[in-house]
Formats: structure tokens, C-alpha cells, sequence
């Protein structure tokens, strides 16, 4: 009886605590439930391209505004890890690896595996441009998780096979880059079989394709074509079987060539080309046809075509694109034209471009054919340098790639200590997720018995409030709206006042005083005339003050040139000063936001106020330019100038500095003493 009393007692504690603990869960979990969906809508704002770029990184920020306030868990990082794809697609490379540092950190915290490899996989594919060290050792750390996960049989090999076999396929491309072709082919074979078994076969062509080219380098050249014709085969009935056959078709005829079976090479670099509504819009891939197919004919020594003109066609088309890879090999071809035509002049200036070209790119093998080529064609003397340089260039490369593949080999055995490490961490992974599934159940039991009733009513309030919070802000909204209508309307009330009140009765004055002085002769004419001169100038200043007025918001019925032509020929008639007013018709002054014309309208009447009021100019130059996506103003005078230190005290330079801030743009004031001001305006469209 009394185990049976403790029990129980035991059993209402637990009761109890789980109800608590249930009603804390379940608030959390409504709290999570909106911002998950928050979170979700924002980045399909990101996703949707007919957003602008400023929008769509609006989203991204927005989203991770709302992910940042979330505990770290894997939800967390894998949120992190879709706004980081995103700014990748935006070719927001700054962010991309900000915020991908930020998945690798969370996700080592939280040891999720699965999320680290792919967060170290675009590590690696920051790097693999630019810095092939790291990009290798982040792809490589990569490979160590799923290598890992098939060891240690935790998880199905299914359901990372497709993301295992893009990590293999990068590091046989950097592989193949420092010429460690036996183990470029090793992970093309593994990549495949992954690919294979994920039945994703997107990437199987790129796979036979690099299998054939090295083939090309190991010398296997039947494997080479085997290979190429598998990349054509796994292509076929996908979007890209065409150009799939086309690169193929080129790679085979280059095997060829290697084997000086021109005839062989020349039926497949036509074939290739045969493609000619295809080709027309790769510009790139038809000049390299048709360098490919020049050279062989050059190399059978036959005159089938036009060799000379088949290779200008090729490099002119390069120039027009500026492909300065393909301008380096044409050029390379050019040269050896003209040295077996024994044209050395022509010959050594496409050697020159080739070997300029090929240091501009960095691409080492030209440029080892160049030096080549060079120091067969010119004297002696500066052939000798020319071989000194390329044997010097040849051995700093064979170190360099062995020095990459030392690098690699270290990374290799540095990471492998951590694949058993990695296993453990997945193991511990599944342990607690099952260990949290236990203790979820036990709590939710306690929310479904306690809460049941109440999230109704809580759903229905939070309701009720959102709309009320909507109708707040649109009332809000409404008001707003209403005073700005109000203000406008005040400020035309009173510029139309002034136009048509007050400056028609001094007009009214000022012709009286015209009749009495055309007939009287009382002496008084002068004084007359001078006050008559005097009220022009007061109607001048009116009409500029009510033009002012009236020109807070633009009228959309008056050409916006219009309307700072006007200005600056009245201020500038106003004060004497002769002006120079320039438009470019680029700019489409109708999709301009008024807020930026209204602020680009104050900077001209701003400058020139400082014109007349300081610089004793005679004359002033005014420009609007359209470049880059950018409206430049330019504003010029011939004045006295003035010292740079006035740039920090000046109010009326501090207004225009602040306008050009709010419109997100750049101001530059240059001056001299004696020599005149320029004003330089940028703001972006």
C-alpha cells in the first residue's frame, strides 16, 4: 500500500511538471511556428526573379533577421544554409561566405553532420577559383563525413549519394589541374557510381567528359573516344544532348589530332560545326571549331579549305568577345602559319600577342608554347633568353604541381583521423534524437490533456489583434497621407498667391509709374526710373519664390529638363551671369523617383545660390550624364574658388552633402583658390 502511495505521488509530480513543461512547449512552439513561416516566406521572396536584386537581398535579410532570434539547433543552420545559397545565386560572394561561416559554425556546435559537409562544400566552392589549397582541403573535409557515413552504415547512402558525388566531381577537377590525373580519375569513377546510385544522372557527361580528356593526357586514346561517345550517350533525350554532342565531338576530333589522324580529326571537328544554329549563340565554343579545324588542315599540310582565312574568321570572333584564352591559342596558331611560311615578322607579332595574352590569363601552357615558338623565330641572342625562360617557367610549374600535390596529400592524412570521429558524432546524433523524441511525446501528453481547449481561443485573439494592428497602421497610414495632400496644397495656395496677387499689383504699380513718367517732366523722372528698376527686380524675386514654392513635388505635366532649365535661366538672368545648360537623352527623367529630382533640383538651386553669393563667377556651366546605371550632375563655374577647409563649415555645402547621402550617393567638391569650383554628383537609378 504505501509503494502504491509513493507511486502515485511520484506519478502526479511527473503529472504535473510534464502539464508545465507541455504549456511551455506549446507556447515555443506556436512562437516557432511563425517564424518558421516567416522565415519561409522571405526567402521565396529571395527565390523570385522577377524581384530586383535590392529587393530580393531585402528578403534575405529580413530572413535571417527572424532565423538569428532562434536557438542553435539544425533547423537553425540549415536556414542559415538557404539564405547562403541564395546570396550565391545573387553572386553575393561576401556574404555568401559570411553567412556559410555561420553555418559551419552552428552546425559543429550542434554536430550536425550533414549540414557541415555541405556547408564545407561551398567553402570549397568560394575557393576553387582563386585559391585551389583551400578549396581542396574544404571539399576534402567534405568527403571525409560521407566517407564516414558509409563506414559506419548509420545512414542510408541513397540519401547523400547525389551531394557525395558533386564533392567528388570538384576534387577531380582540381585534381586534374595539377596533373594528378591518376587521382582526378579515381574520384570521376567514385562520382560516378554515386550519381548512379542517387538516379540523378545530371552530371554524367561532365564525369565521361573529364575521363576522356584524361585519357588524352595518360596517352589511352581509345579509352579518350570511349569515353567521349559515353558523355554523348548519357546526354541523350536531356536538355543539354546537343551541346553535349558538340563538345564531344570536338573533344574526339582533338584526340585525333594528338594522334596525327588528321583525316579522323577533321570528320569530327565538321561534324561538330555542322550544328550552325547551335554554335551561332556560343560564339565562344564555334571559334574554337573553327581554330580546331584550321590548325589540323594546317597540321595535314592540304589545301581543302582556307587555313589563313578559317583562322582569322576564328580570331576575329574571339577579339569581338574578348575570349582571351581562345585569342592566346589562335594566335600560337597564326604564328606557326607564318613561321612555316617563313614570314618570321608576322610569325614572332602573334607569338608576342599569344605570350602577352597568356600572362594576362595566367595560363601557363600557352605561355610555355609561346616562350617555345619565340625562341625558335628570333636571333640568336633573344632566342637564347627565350629558351632561359621557358626552361625556367617549365621547372618553377613541375614544382608548383608538386608542391600542390604535397599540400593535398597532407590534407589527406590530416583529415583522416577525424573520419572516426565524425562516425562517433553521428552515432551521438541519432542517440539524442531519440532520446529527444521520448521526452517530446512524454510533454506533448501533458499539452494535448491541459492545452487542448485553450489554443483555440489563443489562435482566435492573435487573430483579432494582427487585424486591429492592421487597421492601426492604415489609419495611420490615411493621416499621413492627408497631411502630406494638405501641405502641398498649402504651399500651391500660397504660390499662386504670390504669382497672382502680390507680384500682379506690383506689376499694376510698377506701369502706372511707366504713364506717369512717359507724361510728366517734373524732374523726378530719374528717381521714378530707379524705383521702377527696383520693382522689376521685386517681381524677379517673387516669381523665384513662388517657382520654388510650387516646385516641392514636380508637376508630372512639365518636362522635368523644363523645369531646371527654367531655374537656372531665371536665377542666372536674375544675377547677370552667363550659363551653359546640357541634358543627356539617356536619361528617362519619367522613371526617375521625384524624390531624387526634387533633391537634384535643391543641389542646382543650392550651388548656384553659393555661385552668386561667393565665387564672383562670370559664368556657369551645367551637365546632367547618364553612365553606368548613374545620373552625374556636374556643376562648373569660373569664380574665385575657395579653400577646402570650407567644405567642413559650410552650411550650404553641408545641405547639398546631405541630400546626395539620402539618395545613396557620392558628392565630390573641387576647388582651387583663383580657379574656379566643380560640383560632382552620383546617384544610382
Amino acid at each position: 500500500m504505501k509503494l502504491f502511495v509513493k507511486f502515485l505521488f511520484l506519478f502526479s509530480i511527473l503529472f504535473v511538471v510534464s502539464c508545465d513543461r507541455g504549456i511551455d512547449l506549446a507556447e515555443k512552439s506556436n512562437e516557432f511556428d511563425l517564424k518558421s513561416g516567416m522565415i519561409q516566406n522571405y526567402l521565396e521572396e529571395a527565390k523570385n526573379k522577377n524581384n530586383t536584386a535590392k529587393e530580393r537581398r531585402s528578403s534575405l535579410e529580413n530572413a535571417y533577421a527572424i532565423t538569428s532570434s532562434l536557438d542553435d539547433n539544425s533547423f537553425k543552420a540549415n536556414q542559415i544554409l538557404q539564405i547562403t545559397l541564395q546570396y550565391y545565386h545573387l553572386k553575393d560572394l561576401e556574404n555568401f561566405k559570411k553567412f556559410n561561416d555561420k553555418t559551419l559554425e552552428i552546425s559543429t556546435d550542434v554536430k550536425d553532420s550533414i549540414i557541415m559537409a555541405r556547408s564545407y562544400f561551398l567553402n570549397g566552392v568560394y575557393y576553387r577559383k582563386d585559391d585551389l589549397t583551400s578549396a581542396y582541403r574544404n571539399f576534402y573535409e567534405a568527403e571525409k563525413i560521407y566517407l564516414a557515413f558509409e563506414e559506419s552504415g548509420i545512414r542510408d547512402p541513397k540519401s547523400y549519394a547525389y551531394d557525395y558525388g558533386k564533392i567528388l566531381t570538384d576534387l577531380a577537377k582540381i585534381s586534374q589541374k595539377v596533373k594528378d590525373y591518376s587521382k582526378s580519375e579515381d574520384f570521376t569513377i567514385r562520382a560516378i557510381e554515386k550519381f548512379k546510385l542517387a538516379e540523378n544522372l545530371k552530371y554524367l557527361p561532365v564525369c565521361y567528359t573529364n575521363l576522356g580528356i584524361l585519357a588524352k593526357y595518360l596517352e589511352r586514346y581509345d579509352d579518350a573516344v570511349t569515353y567521349h561517345e559515353l558523355a554523348i550517350e548519357s546526354a541523350k533525350n536531356t536538355e543539354q544532348e546537343t551541346l553535349r554532342i558538340i563538345i564531344s565531338y570536338n573533344n574526339i576530333g582533338t584526340v585525333y589530332k594528338s594522334q596525327n589522324k588528321f583525316e579522323e580529326a577533321k570528320k569530327y571537328y565538321n561534324k561538330a560545326l555542322s550544328y550552325q544554329k547551335i554554335l551561332e549563340k556560343t560564339p565562344s565554343r564555334y571559334a574554337r571549331l573553327l581554330d580546331n579545324l584550321a590548325y589540323v588542315h594546317f597540321l595535314a599540310d592540304d589545301e581543302e579549305i582556307d587555313v589563313l582565312g578559317t583562322f582569322y574568321k576564328a580570331l576575329w570572333k574571339r577579339d569581338s568577345i574578348n575570349d582571351l584564352a581562345g585569342i592566346s591559342t589562335n594566335s600560337l596558331h597564326l604564328a606557326e602559319y607564318y613561321k612555316v611560311e617563313g614570314n618570321d615578322s608576322l610569325a614572332n607579332h602573334y607569338g608576342q600577342r599569344a605570350k602577352n595574352t597568356s600572362i594576362e590569363i595566367g595560363n601557363n601552357e600557352e605561355l610555355l608554347r609561346s616562350y617555345k615558338l619565340l625562341s625558335e623565330i628570333t636571333d640568336s641572342k633573344t632566342g637564347l633568353e627565350y629558351t632561359r625562360t621557358y626552361i625556367k617557367l617549365s621547372d618553377s610549374l613541375v614544382k608548383e604541381e608538386r608542391a600542390f600535390r604535397d599540400k593535398f596529400s597532407r590534407i589527406e592524412f590530416e583529415t583522416a583521423e577525424k573520419t572516426k570521429e565524425i562516425a562517433a558524432i553521428s552515432r551521438e546524433n541519432q542517440y539524442l534524437i531519440f532520446a529527444i523524441l521520448g521526452l517530446s511525446v512524454l510533454s506533448l501528453l501533458g499539452y494535448v490533456i491541459f492545452k487542448q481547449q485553450q489554443s483555440n481561443k489563443e489562435l482566435l485573439f492573435e487573430q483579432n489583434q494582427q487585424q486591429s494592428n492592421q487597421e492601426i497602421y492604415r489609419l495611420l497610414l490615411s493621416q499621413q497621407l492627408k497631411l502630406e495632400e494638405g501641405r502641398k496644397l498649402e504651399q500651391h495656395r500660397m504660390s499662386e498667391e504670390l504669382h497672382d496677387g502680390v507680384l500682379g499689383r506690383l506689376f499694376g504699380v510698377r506701369l502706372s509709374l511707366d504713364g506717369i513718367n512717359q507724361r510728366a517732366n517734373d524732374g523726378f523722372t530719374d528717381a521714378r526710373n530707379k524705383y521702377i528698376d527696383e520693382l522689376k527686380s521685386i517681381e524677379r524675386e517673387i516669381r523665384l519664390i513662388s517657382h520654388d514654392l510650387g516646385t516641392e513635388t514636380l508637376s508630372p505635366d512639365i518636362a522635368y529638363v523644363d523645369v531646371v532649365e527654367s531655374l537656372v535661366s531665371d536665377l542666372c538672368t536674375v544675377h547677370k551671369m552667363d550659363f551653359a545648360f546640357a541634358n543627356d537623352e539617356n536619361i528617362d527623367w519619367e522613371t526617375v523617383d521625384d524624390q531624387k529630382k526634387v533633391n537634384l533640383f535643391r543641389i542646382i538651386q543650392e550651388s548656384l545660390q553659393n555661385i552668386f553669393k561667393h565665387a564672383r563667377a562670370k559664368s556657369v556651366k551645367i551637365n546632367f550624364d547618364y553612365v553606368d546605371d548613374k545620373i552625374n550632375l556636374t556643376i562648373l563655374d569660373d569664380g574665385i574658388g575657395f579653400k577646402s577647409s570650407k567644405v567642413k563649415r559650410g552650411i550650404g555645402l553641408k545641405n547639398i552633402t546631405s541630400r546626395v547621402t539620402q539618395m545613396d550617393g557620392v558628392v565630390d567638391f573641387i576647388s582651387n583658390q583663383d580657379s574656379g569650383t566643380k560640383v560632382s554628383v552620383g546617384i544610382p537609378i
